[in-house]
């Protein structure tokens, strides 16, 4: 993967998956706008650390920050070339619980993950469009095509965003490619005290251990170089997915 003059956009990067994303194009060469809604500190350190990066604060169901990641490209760099909408939130809520979902957590969750990535991509589109090979990938979730997942109302966003790159791979014009990877359980802060559910996916999943942020990168990576692929999702899962 060769991203020498080239400018990435990647939402929720100070940590994680969002992180292991960013250093993995700096080092092929791209330019970086990285991005928390939170974590200002370890953003702006992350910026210093990479080659030639900037941070931009802000929550992506906030229509504003869709803005400021792409004017902070325009302005810095004067282009576009990527993007990579990781930002997510969930909540933790048994499957089997149905009486433990509130309206509110569906707001939240739909705000973030949905109409956040999708305001952030709308945005970028027009700069996306401009670039030699211009690209979009959604960090989904194998919530989105089992029936498993933290929550029922983070599965469904993660199935909605699913639909939403088929859709915007197929419309959204300008020979941009849209795709998405779409990860089991990884060991990231999110699932720092997953303790039990990192020995079970251990357990059941054919390779035996669960994800790292640097295999989703590596997912990326691959969708990245793949000049004839759009409107895809690559389940990365350990094989987790056969087995549910």
């Amino acid at each position: 993967m060769h991203l020498e003059d080239r400018v990435v956009i990647v939402t929720g990067s100070t940590s994680g998956i969002g992180e292991a994303i960013a250093r993995r194009v700096a080092a092929a060469g791209a330019s970086v706008v990285i991005n928390s809604a939170s974590s200002v500190e370890a953003g702006e350190r992350l910026a210093d650390e990479l080659p030639d990066a900037c941070y931009v604060q802000g929550d992506i169901s906030d229509p504003g920050t869709a803005d400021a990641l792409v004017d902070a490209a325009a302005m810095r760099w004067g282009r576009l070339d990527g993007l990579v909408n990781n930002a997510a939130v969930t909540v933790q809520i048994p499957m089997t619980d149905i009486d433990a979902i509130t309206a509110d957590h569906w707001r939240r969750i739909l705000e973030v993950n949905v109409i956040g990535t999708f305001l952030v991509t709308q945005t970028a589109l027009p700069m996306l469009r401009d670039s030699p090979d211009g690209w979009v990938i959604n960090i989904t979730s194998l919530a989105g095509v089992r029936q498993t997942g933290s929550s029922i109302p983070y599965a469904v966003s993660k199935a909605a965003l699913d639909h939403l790159t088929t859709l915007l791979a197929k419309y959204g014009g300008g020979d941009v490619r849209v795709n998405a990877v779409a990860p089991g359980l990884v060991a990231t802060p999110w699932t720092h005290d997953w303790d039990d559910l990192k020995a079970g996916v251990t357990a059941l999943a054919p390779l035996h251990r669960v994800a790292t942020p640097e295999d989703i990168a590596d997912a990326c990576e691959g969708l990245i170089a793949s000049k004839y692929a759009t409107g895809q999702t690559l389940v990365v899962d350990g094989g987790l997915g056969l087995v549910l």
